[in-house]
Parts: C-alpha cells; sequence; structure tokens
C-alpha cells in the first residue's frame, strides 16, 4: 500500500514540475499541449521519442523517413511539417525528402503528394 502511494506521489511531483516549468524549459509537446493534456505530453516525451526514436534497429534517419511516409499517406500537414525540419536534421536531404513525396503520391494518392509538396515548400524556406 505504501508503495503505490508514493509512485502516485512521485508521477504527480514530476507532472507538477513539469508544469511549472517555464517556456524555455519545456519540450515541444510540452509546449504545444501540455497545459491541455500534461499525460499524453509526458508519454510523447517519455516513450515516443525517450524510447521508440533511440531503439537500436533503425537509425534516426530511417525512422524519420517511415515517420514522414507515414504522415503523408496519412495526409496529416501539421505533424509532416516538424517531421520534415526532424528528418533534415537526421540526415535526409532535401533532394531524398522531394523524391520520397514523389513517389508515395503514387501509392499515398495525389492529393497526399500535392500537400506533402506544399508543406514541404513551406518548410524548406525557413531552413
Amino acid at each position: 500500500m505504501m508503495k503505490k502511494w508514493m509512485a502516485g506521489w512521485l508521477a504527480a511531483s514530476a507532472l507538477s514540475a513539469m508544469a511549472q516549468a517555464t517556456p524555455a524549459q519545456q519540450t515541444p509537446a510540452q509546449r504545444m499541449f501540455g497545459d491541455v493534456n500534461p499525460k499524453l505530453a509526458e508519454l510523447t516525451d517519455t516513450v515516443l521519442f525517450g524510447d521508440i526514436w533511440a531503439r537500436p534497429g533503425l537509425s534516426p534517419r530511417d525512422r524519420s523517413l517511415v515517420t514522414v511516409s507515414a504522415l503523408i499517406a496519412m495526409n496529416r500537414p501539421d505533424q509532416l511539417r516538424s517531421h520534415l525540419q526532424r528528418a533534415r536534421d537526421n540526415g535526409l536531404s532535401e533532394a531524398e525528402l522531394v523524391e520520397a513525396i514523389t513517389h508515395l503520391a503514387f501509392y499515398a494518392g495525389w492529393p497526399s503528394g500535392v500537400m506533402a509538396s506544399q508543406v514541404a515548400k513551406e518548410v524548406f524556406q525557413k531552413k
């Protein structure tokens, strides 16, 4: 019983500390939606980016290509923006990303390819 109480208290303390962090100290997930859904922000930080993206089975570059492809196929422009930038940071060139978009237009649909091209143009111009 005491261990459960202690674990709950520690989790609540961690969430409280995250909520009190200044914007400069917050992760992107905490800034985007942590005030509305702190648990999802915590899972994004610890599980998705802290565990899944850190697994040794694929390189960060390959994970970025897979993620960008999935976001294009599902027509998710809001998430695609940040993942195109992450893909560039992880070693994919703009030419490779454009080639992936062109290839995916035939498998994921022309509208998804057009959307991805528009998002890529926006992201690439920001460099």
